[in-house]
């Protein structure tokens, strides 16, 4: 089932310790380079991080599918919105 949250990620990147706005940036652009539809597992710090990534993506047109609380940082997991025409 496509839409299941714990499906398996297509890709997943490690941005703790990259402050903000680069990890929005870097989460950005590795999901241009995914087909709409396919899901990102992103690794974030607490803090700013984790506040703002996701609310940005969600503006963007993407799907957040889960936080998770992995005890000293958070699994993001974003499912690739269809591209602005």
């Amino acid at each position: 089932m496509i839409d299941s949250p714990t499906s398996t990620p297509d890709a997943q990147i490690d941005l703790r310790g990259t402050p903000c706005p680069i990890n929005f940036v870097r989460t950005k652009l590795r999901l241009q380079q995914m087909a709409p539809g396919q899901l990102l597992e992103v690794w974030l710090d607490p803090g700013e991080p984790i506040e703002q990534v996701p609310d940005s993506l969600a503006m963007e047109g993407h799907t957040i599918e889960t936080i998770e609380d992995m005890s000293g940082f958070f699994a993001l997991k974003i499912r690739r919105g269809n591209p602005q025409a």
